[in-house]
C-alpha cells in the first residue's frame, strides 16, 4: 500500500512539473509572438509616414523620379515581407531608398527649409528608433525562448508538443560594417 502511494505521488509530482513546463513554454512563445507584432505596429507607422514623405517631395524633386520610385517600390516589398528574415531584408531595402531620399533631398534647400517634411523627417527617424528598440527586444525574447527550448529538461517537453526554435530579426552583413566618415 505504502509502494503504491510512493508512485502515485511520483506520477503527480511528475505531472505537476511536465505541466509547468509546458506552460513556461508556452508563455515563452507567447511573449515572442508579442515582441513580433511591436516590430510590426512600428514597421506599419514607418509606412504609413512615407507615402507622406514621398508625396510633399514630389513637386520640389521633379528631376529625381527614380528615387521617388524605389522608395515606393521598397515600401511595398516591405509590407509584403513574410517573418523576420524576409521582412528585414525588405526593410533594409527601404532604409537604404530612404537614406538615398534624405541624401538628395540636401540638395534642395527648400525642401530642406519645408516644416512639413522637417517634421515627417523627425517623426521617420523616431520611428526608426522605435524600431530599432523592438528588434532588440524581440532578439532578447527570442533568445530566452531558444534557451527554453534547447535546454534540458524543457527541451524534451518542447520537441514533443512542436515547439521549434525562433529566428532572430538580424542585420544583414553589409549594414554591419563601420560607417566611413570623411571629414575633408
Amino acid at each position: 500500500m505504502v509502494a503504491l502511494i510512493i508512485v502515485i505521488a511520483v506520477v503527480v509530482v511528475l505531472a505537476i512539473v511536465l505541466a509547468a513546463l509546458y506552460n513556461s513554454l508556452v508563455r515563452s512563445r507567447n511573449k515572442v509572438d508579442n515582441s513580433w507584432k511591436q516590430i510590426d505596429v512600428q514597421l506599419k507607422r514607418r509606412h504609413d509616414l512615407i507615402p507622406n514623405l514621398v508625396e510633399m517631395v514630389k513637386d520640389y524633386m521633379s528631376y529625381e523620379q527614380e528615387v521617388l520610385q524605389n522608395v515606393t517600390k521598397a515600401r511595398s516589398q516591405a509590407m509584403q515581407a513574410q517573418g523576420p528574415a524576409d521582412t528585414a531584408k525588405a526593410e533594409n531595402m527601404l532604409t537604404g531608398a530612404l537614406k538615398s531620399l534624405f541624401a538628395v533631398a540636401e540638395n534642395y534647400p527648400d525642401l530642406k527649409a519645408n516644416q512639413n517634411v522637417s517634421q515627417l523627417q523627425e517623426e521617420l527617424t523616431s520611428t526608426e528608433n522605435k524600431i530599432a528598440f523592438a528588434r532588440q527586444l524581440y532578439n532578447d525574447t527570442v533568445m530566452s525562448f531558444n534557451n527554453r527550448v534547447q535546454t534540458f529538461p524543457s527541451n524534451i517537453i518542447a520537441g514533443a508538443f512542436g515547439f521549434g526554435a525562433r529566428e532572430y530579426f538580424e542585420t544583414p552583413e553589409e549594414e554591419k560594417e563601420p560607417v566611413k566618415v570623411d571629414l575633408r
